[in-house]
């Protein structure tokens, strides 16, 4: 069992149905997850100007998309930003490849799954987590912007977690860009005539996702945002460059 499904699974008793020794219970539990969170902020606190990568571990070498999210990484490295992928393979193994590429740095956050996930070769900085939540708020905190590739259930919970985060004012200037148009399509067409038509969403929402199929429209839409958040943070007397979306605040 990963610790998130021990975390997430039904309170265990024992055979005379009282509750299990205390370090198997939650409370016991919460300082494991303490501790991988200054693990993660330990070794992320030299990350500047980060920006995550996200998409399909499924993805192969010889996808289009593979070669589109090396030449983001590529990009972004050149402009001084830092890659942080989730260390996997696919989609995250390019993004860290172009980072390497580009002469930047490359950050893995992995997971701990069901089934092994090595980290990709190209990571130059590695945090493994047992916790998805936990290894999510890495992703936000550490990050001045989401690059989406095509994926799957996953890359959808990022995407929808990071927009959630802009639109109630928990992240400001943040670029959220769907890479490859024909796939997010789709989705952005539903979000338009069945979301947004009913209600449940309003018009500026939908401007909080950008789509493009070309990696330097990528790469100029997180360089413009960043210097947005540079002129916010200076009007409210931060660093700019103090922890990602913080930074913004």
């Amino acid at each position: 069992m990963t610790e998130d499904e021990k975390l997430l699974a039904l309170p265990k008793e024992d055979g005379r149905g009282a509750p299990a020794d205390f370090t198997r219970s939650d409370p016991w539990r919460v300082m494991r997850i303490m501790g991988e969170f200054i693990e993660g902020f330990d070794t992320l606190s030299t990350v500047r100007r980060g920006v995550t990568i996200f998409g399909s571990a499924r993805t192969g070498p010889d996808d289009p998309q593979y070669h589109a999210a090396v030449e983001v990484g590529r990009l972004l490295a050149e402009a001084g930003f830092d890659v942080i992928t989730g260390a996997g393979p696919g989609i995250m193994e390019a993004g860290n490849r172009g980072a390497r590429e580009g002469g930047g740095h490359s950050v893995g956050c992995n997971i701990e799954l069901p089934f092994e996930q090595g980290s990709n070769p190209y990571v130059d900085t590695l945090v493994n987590f047992r916790y998805f939540f936990v290894r999510k708020t890495m992703f936000i905190k550490y990050s001045v912007a989401f690059i989406i590739f095509p994926g799957g259930f996953g890359t959808l919970d990022e995407l929808f977690e990071a927009v959630t985060l802009i639109q109630t004012g928990k992240m400001y200037q943040f670029p959220v860009v769907l890479f490859g148009r024909h796939y997010w399509a789709g989705l952005v067409r539903w979000l338009q005539t069945r979301v947004l038509q009913e209600g449940k969403i309003s018009p500026g929402d939908l401007d909080l996702m950008i789509m493009t199929d070309d990696p330097r429209e990528a790469v100029d839409a997180v360089v413009s945002a960043y210097a947005a958040q540079r002129q916010r943070a200076e009007e409210r007397g931060a660093s700019p460059t103090a922890g990602g979306s913080s930074s913004a605040r």
